[in-house]
């Protein structure tokens, strides 16, 4: 690439102002890869006390509906769950985390009184009961869950980015620029001495001529007069 760049001094101080400018956004983007990591590894807490919350909820509710559906039968279980009217509802918002926008889920109508339900009270058991609020309690921990992650993979994503634009500036523009930046500065450096050998030259040249010319000018003053007759 360095035999493509003119050298010349006006080149060198473009080369120059672009290694500058390429140095300070290697710093930048250092910075916010650091950045986004920390904030990456606080979510990844958050994300693995999610999980394993879910996972708790969700035996919780498995073993909620099994015992429904042993005493009550599956006949009972699944007419209380279709008479569900009223659905929950699901609202996503963004937030910007350094740059990067990860969505906020916000639910309503997860959890639901006894009469929200649609069944009627009288004939279900406290068993079907207590299985759709460990249901209404794992639908709101899948919504965080979903939430965690989603900002995870973003966060990921962003890193991946981050870190690709600064081994790009590190490992090939940087280097690029800097060995045209040498290139450029040895080829001057030649061109100044090649500069000066050829003003030597001229000068010894004209030594050489302005040395003549004096010892011509001698000659001629040394030179006899010849006499009269």
């Amino acid at each position: 690439m360095a035999k493509d760049v003119k050298p010349t001094r006006k080149e060198l101080m473009q080369i120059e102002e672009r290694i500058e400018l390429s140095e300070r956004g290697h710093d930048t983007l250092e910075q916010k890869r650091d950045g986004l990591i920390m904030e990456f590894m606080d979510i990844l807490d958050e994300a693995k006390d999610v999980r394993s919350e879910l996972e708790a909820t969700y035996d919780d509710a498995q073993r909620a509906i099994n015992v429904a559906r042993a005493l009550d039968g599956d006949v009972a279980v699944r007419g209380a769950a279709a008479a569900l009217k009223e659905h929950p509802e699901i609202t996503t918002e963004s937030k910007s985390v350094m740059g990067v926008f990860i969505p906020q889920i916000d639910s309503t109508k997860v959890r639901k009184n006894l009469d929200e339900r649609g069944y009627g009270v009288l004939g279900t058991s406290a068993r079907i009961d207590e299985a759709a609020e460990a249901y209404e309690e794992l639908l709101e921990q899948i919504i965080l869950a979903a939430e965690v992650e989603t900002a995870m993979k973003k966060m990921i994503e962003e890193i991946e980015t981050t870190n690709r634009r600064v081994n790009a500036l590190e490992f090939k523009l940087l280097p690029e620029l800097r060995e045209n930046q040498e290139y450029i500065e040895q080829k001057l450096e030649e061109q100044e001495r090649e500069e000066i050998f050829r003003m030597k030259k001229v000068k010894d040249k004209k030594e050489e001529q302005e040395r003549e010319e004096r010892e011509a000018e001698k000659e001629e003053e040394e030179e006899p007069v010849p006499a009269d007759d």
